[in-house]
């Protein structure tokens, strides 16, 4: 099982000091947490993707291909990639240089996004937000695989004999997750190709979140690629942890209540009390986040939301060490021990090109035209 870090790279005051760190300052620290997040033993840092205040990835291919020079083993992921602003063919050509830079330490976490603002600034629409995910994403996907491209569809203007450069390394595609908070259709979409479904996790109680993955699960086995539990899954979720549970509150409660995107509403404690969020010692955040396997099943991927709220750098990096240091060794011992058997590692490009030398199916091999 995989376990990472992901930020969404907002520009946040600390509410404690009332401190606003600069752009580049915030940049700059998205950098340093991800090759912490290396040097801990994690596995994964992803980058969320925004175009409008108070965040500053906008650029994940930048950010992410910089990493690429900075680390050796970490997989390199987007914490979202718009499938509806950006172009297929922009992103074909620049996650397939990436994997080559990277060694094919990357992947994808394919999203709508949900700043309606957005939309209209990348020629689009916003209420065509389903629509241009299943179409963008047909054609993503055969651009990847398909040396020479014909193709016409409603949202952009067509290709002919369109060789999407460079290939992509060993052939084989970057791994795509499907990300969503409340849409079906996405989770429908990330079965029908075979690919993962990643769970935001965070803003809603689990419950919902079930309903999405048991949803995805049951269609990824009705398009043939496998029994229900062997469907690909990823969560999010949110930990803040000291050596005592008073200290991890006490020090949190001041960038929860203030939170852009949280604060301001239910209190600290009837937030934890119904979402995943975990503020606690290192033994409360690993009991409460081993509970996840208890209402999703067996999964691949788990990423914590690490640096939102005003955060300063130091505490993050204090954050890391415990996490990497004493709560995801238990829980990869925890989880691995209770692991059904049959249920596959998380993906990485090595394993997924063995199975293809070794002629075994692959995530992302369903011909066709997608429609739902």
């Amino acid at each position: 099982m995989q376990f990472g870090v992901f930020s969404v790279g907002d520009v946040t005051p600390d509410p404690t000091s009332g401190r606003m760190p600069a752009e580049h300052e915030r940049i700059m620290a998205m950098v340093t947490i991800a090759r912490k997040a290396e040097e801990v033993g994690l596995d994964v840092f992803a980058s969320g993707e925004h175009h409008n205040p108070p965040f500053v990835p906008s650029s994940p291919t930048t950010m992410l291909g910089f990493l690429a020079a900075q680390t050796s083993r970490l997989i390199l992921s987007t914490a979202t990639t718009l499938i509806t602003t950006n172009d297929p063919v922009k992103i074909a050509e620049d996650y397939a240089m990436l994997q080559h830079l990277a060694g094919g330490r990357v992947d994808l976490m394919m999203g709508r996004g949900n700043t309606a603002p957005v939309y209209p600034w990348f020629g689009q629409d916003i209420r065509q937000g389903i629509p241009l995910a299943i179409e963008h994403y047909a054609l993503l996907h055969r651009l990847w695989r398909e040396d020479v491209v014909d193709w016409e569809g409603q949202f952009r203007t067509p290709l002919e004999g369109f060789t999407s450069t460079p290939r992509p390394l060993d052939g084989i595609p970057p791994f795509v997750w499907h990300g969503s908070i409340r849409s079906p259709e996405i989770a429908e979409q990330a079965a029908y190709y075979g690919d993962g479904f990643f769970a935001n996790h965070i803003f809603w109680p689990t419950s919902h979140f079930q309903r999405l993955v048991n949803f995805y699960r049951e269609r990824y086995a009705h398009y043939g690629h496998g029994e229900p539990e062997h469907a690909i899954v990823g969560l999010g979720g949110q930990a803040f942890i000291r050596a005592n549970s008073q200290d991890a509150i006490r020090e949190f409660r001041p960038y929860f209540d203030n939170a852009p995107v949280y604060g301001h509403g239910p209190s600290l404690e009837d937030f934890m009390a119904e979402t995943p969020l975990s503020v606690g010692s290192p033994q409360q955040v690993i009991d409460k986040t081993m509970t996840f396997r208890e209402h999703f099943g067996d999964y691949q991927r788990q990423l914590f939301l690490i640096d939102h709220a005003g955060l300063p750098l130091d505490v993050v990096l204090d954050q890391l060490e415990t996490l990497g240091g004493e709560v995801v060794p238990v829980l990869r011992k925890e989880m691995a021990a209770r692991r059904a058997p049959g249920v596959p590692d998380g993906p990485t490009h090595e394993a997924r090109l063995a199975a293809s030398q070794a002629g075994q199916p692959t995530a992302s091999s369903h011909p066709g035209v997608h429609s739902i």
